[in-house]
């Protein structure tokens, strides 16, 4: 058996009951936190809370070399880690796919998602959100700026009245950085600011499902110019607001009244 389990968004106590009895139970535990990382735990918090040794895997551990994983749930039960919730992102799929080719059983134990908190925290509804973006620092998609991409995404969301969910970049043992390097959700907001709107609205929830949640809305270019404190952050650029997303926006995140007419 192969489970798959979501961490959660902050710590080693944010994983759900079954996801704890999971890991409990398995002979490996393996993790990736290439993708995203817990705020308040690092791996030695995690293992002694699980009581087990956790296995971590970087990206070519995970998409290219998987072997030790897939070998572990022949033999056994084996649990994979991610922050989150584990199926966010396609190469776990992937994995989960190779296994079920082997005849490896698997299961998935879910967790909140950044997503989902960021619907819960700003009060924006969840299904008035259209497609997310990634947006990439700028030496890391060769190109200055932002991707037309991202931008694109944006106005098409808008143009049906959707917000945009923009995950911002994370790089972590790249060769081109010393350490891990999380964007901010003042520097995504710059650069929105200077290559899109500078007076459009945007909305930043950094930490969230940390007790220091924060929630902040303003123009792109205000809130270039706030510090949001530790990461992960993320950043909305709200379409259309029903009155109730205005009043929450006002009451949650400071929005400036003018913004919201």
């Amino acid at each position: 058996m192969l489970t798959f389990v979501g961490l959660g968004l902050y710590d080693e106590r944010s994983v759900t009951v079954a996801g704890r009895d999971a890991i409990r139970d398995a002979d490996r535990a393996f993790a990736e936190f290439y993708t995203s990382r817990l705020v308040g735990a690092d791996v030695t918090d995690l293992e002694a809370h699980h009581d087990t040794a956790i296995e971590v895997r970087d990206r070519a551990g995970v998409e290219q070399d998987p072997e030790p994983i897939l070998a572990a749930a022949e033999d056994g039960d084996a649990v994979f880690l991610t922050a989150g919730d584990t199926m966010i992102s396609t190469t776990h799929v992937d994995l989960r796919l190779r296994a079920e080719e082997r005849g490896v059983d698997t299961r998935v134990i879910h967790a909140p998602t950044a997503e989902s908190a960021a619907s819960s925290l700003t009060g924006l509804q969840n299904y008035r959100f259209g497609k997310a973006t990634t947006l990439p620092f700028e030496w890391a998609h060769g190109a200055d700026g932002v991707p037309s991409s991202v931008t694109e995404t944006i106005e098409s969301n808008r143009e049906r009245g959707l917000h945009t969910l923009c995950y911002l970049d994370i790089k972590v043992d790249h060769p081109r950085i010393d350490g891990d390097e999380y964007m901010t959700a003042s520097h995504a907001a710059g650069l929105l600011a200077e290559h899109w709107d500078p007076d459009a609205l945007g909305v930043v929830v950094a930490r969230a499902g940390a007790p220091d949640a924060t929630v902040r809305a303003d123009t792109l270019a205000a809130l270039a110019d706030e510090d949001f404190g530790d990461p992960l952050h993320l950043l909305v650029i709200p379409g259309d607001l029903h009155h109730v997303e205005a009043d929450a926006l006002a009451g949650l995140a400071g929005a400036p009244d003018d913004l919201l007419e």
